[in-house]
């Protein structure tokens, strides 16, 4: 079993962390200005969560997110891992690079526009540990 119970879990922890990227203004217009439209699909348990950065978004927002597996538009990226090794990328404990060497993370579609969007997501890495303590899942934060 892993760090999140279901998929409301992932959606509530890990799609909440991306909400509040949708909002932040170092992070979200960059990830607008690449146009983007990638779906992350997770195992144990399974989920998915799509950035579409191509769709004009909500007010106050940078970009739209979707859950689920269904999502209204087509993702031009796919990137498949479990929600754990989700949960470590973003607390900074996994390289994208060395998770796909390894086989930890594998993608469908253009490699190039994910690793030019690392630079943008970076601040997400302290953003995340700070976000799971104000939603008192301090326990989720290895020691």
């Amino acid at each position: 079993m892993g760090k999140f119970a279901d998929a409301q879990q992932v959606y509530d922890v890990i799609g909440g962390l991306m909400q509040e990227a949708a909002k932040d203004p170092t992070m979200g217009p960059k990830i607008r200005a690449s146009g983007i439209t990638i779906q992350f699909r997770y195992t144990d348990p399974e989920s998915a969560i799509t950035v579409d950065a191509k769709t004009p978004p909500p007010e106050g927002q940078y970009f739209q997110l979707y859950f689920g597996f269904e999502p209204p538009v087509e993702p031009s990226i796919a990137m498949d891992m479990t929600a754990d090794i989700a949960h470590l990328f973003w607390l900074g404990k996994v390289n994208l690079t060395a998770a796909l060497t390894r086989g930890q993370m594998k993608i469908k579609g253009p490699l190039q526009q994910v690793m030019k969007l690392l630079p943008a997501i970076t601040p997400a890495y302290k953003m995340y540990p700070e976000f799971l303590k104000s939603k008192g899942l301090d326990h989720l934060i290895p020691a």
